[in-house]
């Protein structure tokens, strides 16, 4: 089994979403083993994002990250990572395939509604960034 992060964005939270994602999650065949909801200051999401630090998009992207709730899971599934990735569909979502989550409700590139982690490494960092050892079930 394999672990993966899974953000629903401010966005997502906003429009009322978290319902229908997690709905997908589960009927995708994951296991959610950890969640909860937070607020991330800016400085948090510039810790979060920091790989990104000298890209153009970065202060907008953690402006946009820690403008509201967001709620974060930890996903487990045979290949996880990849089958998350599928279903969240592409970060363009006007180039994501029918049926993902991306395709379905994100409103620009930005606010994509969803977020995942990208490789086996990424997924280590994210998780540990939002949760500790005590806070996984199952």
């Amino acid at each position: 089994m394999e672990r993966t992060l899974a953000i629903i964005k401010p966005d997502g939270v906003a429009r009322g979403l978290i319902g229908e994602v997690i709905k997908r999650i589960e009927e995708g065949g994951f296991k959610i083993v950890a969640a909860k909801m937070l607020h991330l200051t800016r400085a948090q999401a510039q810790g979060f994002y920091a790989v990104h630090r000298e890209r153009p998009f970065f202060n907008d992207l953690t402006a946009f990250m820690s403008s509201g709730p967001a709620v974060a899971l930890v996903l487990e599934a045979e290949n996880a990572i990849a089958r998350w990735r599928e279903l969240m569909g592409a970060t363009d979502f006007r180039k994501a395939a029918e049926g993902t989550i991306r395709r379905a409700f994100a409103t620009d590139i930005e606010k994509n509604v969803v977020h995942g982690s990208d490789a086996p490494e990424t997924a280590a960092f994210e998780i540990s960034y939002f949760f500790n050892r005590f806070e996984f079930v199952g």
